[in-house]
């Protein structure tokens, strides 16, 4: 019998001892693995280029190359198939815009801010510009008080659509349009599975429509149905899309039936960056003439998707490196950060930026991340790094903005990267927000 209790702790044993192992084994299989590496040879020739030019502060670059060959895979899908509208948001700078409507042929451009809309109107007296959201009545009236038409040329009454997307909105703008004896050409927002708004009842539609056809102030110019959902959503994108295409083509027909005549020379938008490759060749079935882009052609980290595989990253945060602490220190909690440093030993050291806390991932040198514990800085934010890593101080680190949308009015003027003659060969202001 002792000799039986005495085997099965020896078994017990050698199980907790191989369990242990397992476990430990498995723990160091998970653990990061440190990243010494230096700067891809492209951050490095971005860093030269920066260098060359002065440049000494955070730097929004906008490699050049990279964004034309977006635009060369945006033209191949849309492939005629489709009228392109550029989204202003994702793209604020008149230079940029200027480039892209040259590449693409488009002078159709969506804008969802009252002051953008007022520099677009100014600067490119050219374009067609459908509203990508509803504005309040305050910011339609602030648009026509700066608005200088009689020397920039554009005329809101045939270039621009003001987008509804209520029945009470509408209310709203006829009065303005009534009382200041303007006419306003009006897009319908419809929701087509997004859920943010906008008519969802064919029935509401049909009365106001009915409301537009009795006000001499008025006119209906289309519809604008947006469909990021596709990509977010649970399910199958090609099934979503057809989804979102079926509620669509239901708005198409109520208003096609209720006003007598075809909307094909209307306005019917869609779409989106993330989306726009869903509807290669399908013109002949689907309700839509007309699709939407912007952050694609800059292709910020939020945007790699499956839809995208063939646009590549085409601006970057530079920002030079301050201070390089050689270990990691945590105010208030002493050792913690040779805890870090013990489980992910790329949190070993500590370098201070030149600004910080933008919504972007650091891509050049590898290994560098923002600390957990330590939090955000947007005057000097702390990224760790591995012990033996080649990093300096008043080197540059090089970050991927998760958007474009916003960020890119955060560093002045973008900086335009050539490789071809590497150098900084241009510098294209950025759109003012207020």
């Amino acid at each position: 019998m002792a000799h039986s209790d005495a085997f099965v702790r020896q078994r017990r044993r050698l199980l907790l001892g191989a369990t242990a192992l397992g476990a430990a084994g498995a723990l160091a299989w998970l653990r990061p693995e440190a990243r010494r590496d230096g700067h891809h040879p492209y951050f490095q020739a971005l860093d030269a280029a920066l260098s060359k030019a002065g440049l000494a502060t955070p730097t929004l670059v906008l490699d050049q190359a990279r964004l034309d060959h977006n635009l060369s895979a945006l033209n191949s899908h849309l492939n005629g198939e489709y009228h392109y509208r550029i989204v202003v948001k994702s793209l604020p700078s008149l230079p940029l815009l200027q480039r892209i409507m040259a590449a693409t042929g488009s002078n159709r451009l969506m804008v969802f801010h009252q002051p953008f809309l007022n520099t677009v109107a100014e600067a490119l007296p050219q374009a067609d510009v459908l509203m990508g959201k509803p504005l309040p009545v305050a910011a339609v009236d602030r648009f026509y008080q700066q608005l200088t038409s009689s020397t920039s040329g554009f005329r809101p009454e045939q270039q621009l659509q003001w987008l509804v997307d209520s029945r009470q909105r509408l209310e709203a703008y006829e009065g303005f349009a009534r009382a200041q004896q303007r006419r306003l050409r009006i897009n319908l927002e419809i929701d087509v599975g997004l859920h943010r708004g906008g008519f969802t009842d064919t029935g509401d539609l049909a009365r106001v429509l009915t409301m537009i056809e009795r006000s001499p102030w008025l006119s209906f110019s289309g519809f604008m149905g947006y469909e990021p959902h596709i990509m977010k959503a649970p399910g199958p994108a090609a099934w979503l899309r057809d989804r979102a295409m079926a509620r669509y083509q239901d708005y198409v027909s109520t208003a096609e039936q209720h006003l007598g005549r075809s909307l094909t020379d209307l306005t019917l938008n869609t779409g989106g960056s993330t989306t726009y490759q869903l509807y290669r060749r399908l013109s002949g079935e689907l309700p839509v003439n007309e699709l939407s882009a912007g952050s694609g052609l800059v292709m910020p980290t939020d945007f790699d998707l499956p839809t995208l595989t063939d646009h590549r990253p085409a601006a970057f945060i530079a920002t030079p490196v301050l201070k390089l602490l050689e270990t990691t220190r945590i105010p208030g909690a002493p050792g913690l950060g040779r805890l870090q440093a013990l489980w992910n030993p790329n949190r070993a050291r500590t370098a201070f930026i030149y600004g910080g806390n933008w919504p972007a991932t650091p891509v050049s040198p590898a290994g560098l991340t923002p600390n957990p514990v330590y939090g955000r800085s947007s005057n000097q934010e702390m990224l760790n790094l591995a012990d033996g890593h080649t990093l300096a101080e008043g080197d540059r680190v090089f970050l991927r903005p998760h958007q474009s949308e916003s960020v890119f009015l955060q560093f002045g003027d973008l900086a335009v990267f050539d490789p071809v003659r590497g150098g900084i060969t241009e510098r294209w202001p950025v759109f003012r927000e207020g």
